[in-house]
């Protein structure tokens, strides 16, 4: 084998999946060069800086830990060698009012307390939950979440057939929340993790107690210096494989020949490809760089699909400090039920919506100057809606006139730095379908076969990973799904040319 040409793959996008996918793709191997259409590596987990602070664009909760470790691990790392990782305690804080909020305690005494005190009881019952949940994490994660899911084959298998129905999987975790806890709070606090997955918790599969586990076994972390330390980590990491990053290199065109890329066209040049990895919008790469008959799926097909929710996004930097917030806080002023409503079911700009708010500078004194803050508001809000300034700027005023009631001080005039993100952003940064921030939502009709599938059903050596395939949304899923791309190309297509001589 020594001397002969490696293939040569091409990775569309260096979100966590696509960066995952290239360096594993190097490790076993291959010639890699990953194309990114921005000047920055990340995808949604980019980051700027402004005024003398730095923000992280996109995701912010660091929850899973072990699957992070368990990446860099595969090729002889930790993630100690790129980055420093501190557990918040408290985890994050509910705020539900002036001078009503609820801490959420790394401790697992602390928090069985925090249950008794509000239904004596619960802390023996949120004990057999987790047990059950944990359960649901080993098989879900170890040996569901890493299964390429193209075919239904792939789970006949006696044990995890037997695991799979113990899994609750046509249960919704609406009911299965409900067997254990009755309070209110405590019933909000049980289906916040799943939110992250993109859907309402009566169409959720009970499956998903498994965010509960990593929500309070596992606990929430924090890069210091923020989330982009893991891209940056991720990159370096690419690169010492022998990964080839080339950042500001929209792909514009895929040349086909008999029913295979055979090159990727940017506006800087052509890229021979043996295989094209697309960790781009799936939708976009499908619908604006295949031609029509050597597309998986179909325009209706795409509009069928229940995606996750967009977000309205406001990056501040606020030139005192502020008192009342944590790291991590979400805003439980107003009842969920409407604005899920007007996310998932009659979809619209929400009348009272909840909202979440990040300070990173509470744990992190590098992303903001000395003495001010960093303020990361987001509000979920339905993918596809007509996304204005004056939209932006209405709901701007309606969270900080909330906001400030809440923590009881004045902000908006101590704002030195203020920038957007919603729709229109999603979908010129990375054309994101319908706007989506998140992917697809993850109910039982599209999980694993279900989903989109990281193979082109027209187009031999063309694969897809991220958040609009296998095994789903969110950055723990995204970094999984470039690992099990990587690991079915490399059952397809060797990492040399060979001839077999008989």
């Amino acid at each position: 084998m020594q001397g002969l040409p490696r293939k040569k793959v091409i990775v569309i996008g260096a979100g966590f999946a696509g960066l995952a996918a290239a360096a594993s793709m190097a490790q076993a191997g291959y010639a890699v060069t990953l194309l990114e259409k921005n000047e920055v590596a990340g995808g949604r987990a980019r980051l700027f800086k402004a005024e003398g602070f730095t923000f992280d664009m996109g995701p912010s909760w660091y929850w899973m830990p072990d699957v992070f470790e368990q990446f860099f691990q595969k090729f002889g790392k930790t993630t100690a060698d790129y980055y420093r990782l501190e557990r918040l305690d408290p985890s994050y804080q509910v705020l539900y009012g002036r001078q009503d909020v609820m801490e959420l305690p790394a401790g697992m005494p602390e928090l069985e307390a925090l249950f008794e005190s509000l239904e004596p009881g619960s802390a023996a019952r949120l004990r057999t939950f987790l047990k059950q949940a944990a359960y649901k994490y080993e098989v879900g994660i170890n040996n569901l979440v890493y299964k390429p899911s193209r075919s239904f084959s792939e789970f006949l298998d006696v044990k995890l057939l037997v695991d799979v129905l113990r899994l609750d999987v046509f249960q919704s975790m609406h009911k299965h929340v409900r067997k254990y806890f009755k309070h209110p709070r405590l019933i909000q606090l049980m289906e916040f993790p799943i939110l992250f997955l993109g859907a309402l918790p009566q169409n959720t599969p009970a499956l998903y107690s498994l965010m509960n586990y990593a929500d309070i076994s596992l606990g929430t972390w924090y890069p210091m210096g923020g989330m982009h330390q893991i891209v940056e980590g991720m990159v370096a990491l690419a690169q010492e494989q022998g990964v080839d990053i080339r950042l500001g290199e929209e792909v514009e065109r895929l040349e086909l020949q008999n029913g295979a890329i055979t090159q990727v066209i940017t506006a800087k040049g052509a890229y021979v490809a043996d295989v094209v990895i697309g960790g781009s919008d799936y939708h976009h790469l499908e619908t604006k760089l295949l031609p029509q008959e050597s597309r998986s799926y179909t325009d209706k097909y795409w509009d069928s699909r229940v995606m996750a929710p967009s977000s309205l996004i406001f990056y501040l930097g606020v030139d005192k400090k502020l008192d009342g917030l944590r790291h991590h806080n979400l805003f439980f002023d107003e009842d969920f039920g409407p604005h899920a409503h007007e996310i998932y079911t009659q979809p619209a700009w929400p009348k009272k919506p909840l909202f979440y708010v990040s300070v990173p500078s509470k744990t992190d004194p590098t992303v903001a100057p000395e003495g001010k803050e960093n303020l990361f508001i987001l509000i979920p809000v339905a993918p596809d809606l007509p996304d204005t300034q004056e939209t932006r700027e209405r709901y701007y005023h309606m969270v900080m006139d909330r906001l400030e009631q809440i923590i009881g001080q004045e902000i908006r005039s101590h704002v030195i730095y203020k920038r957007s993100y919603a729709h229109k952003d999603f979908i010129k940064d990375y054309h994101a379908f319908k706007g989506n921030a998140y992917g697809l939502a993850n109910t039982l009709l599209q999980t694993a076969v279900l989903k989109p599938s990281l193979k082109s059903k027209k187009v031999r050596n063309l694969y897809y990973t991220g958040q609009l395939t296998v095994p789903g949304p969110g950055v723990p899923p995204s970094l999984i799904s470039g690992q099990v791309v990587a690991a079915e190309v490399l059952k397809e297509f060797a990492p040399q040319e060979t001839t077999l001589t008989l």
